[in-house]
């Protein structure tokens, strides 16, 4: 009479247990990259609004000495603390990024050309390449 396996053998278990580490430590890793660049993408979502409102005042010629609260923006956020406003025509709108430690440190700024008008964003130089959003240089 054959005898029917019930359960699972300990070496099976430990077998999926070591698959879950594996894929676990792969995983991990690229989810905080992730992770880090969606703070970077969102500390940049966070000073574009102001763009608009800061393009607008330069068009009217209205003074040069305008703040966040001008352009419709907080002087921080979640992801930005502090949001600063250089004001001209060649001004720029920066955030000084918080969250996670492989960007706190480092800022993001869009810097508006006088010349041309267009709008231009930049990183700190520490801060990682693969982290920056689509369209931003160092």
């Amino acid at each position: 009479m054959k005898k029917i396996q019930k359960g699972f053998t300990l070496i099976e278990l430990m077998i999926v247990v070591a698959i879950i580490a594996i894929l676990a430590a792969i995983a991990l890793p690229a989810y905080q990259d992730y992770i880090a660049r969606s703070q970077v993408t969102t500390g940049l979502a966070d000073i574009r609004g102001g763009v608009t409102a800061f393009e607008e005042i330069i068009n009217r010629g209205t003074p040069s000495t305008y703040t966040n609260v001008d352009i419709g923006l907080a002087a921080t956020t979640t992801r930005c603390a502090p949001i600063t406003v250089t004001p001209g025509a060649g001004g720029s709108i920066s955030c000084a990024l918080e969250g996670n430690p492989k960007v706190s440190p480092h800022s993001i700024t869009l810097t508006r050309n006088s010349a041309t008008g267009t709008w231009a964003c930049t990183a700190s130089a520490a801060l990682d390449p693969k982290y920056l959003p689509n369209g931003c240089t160092q």
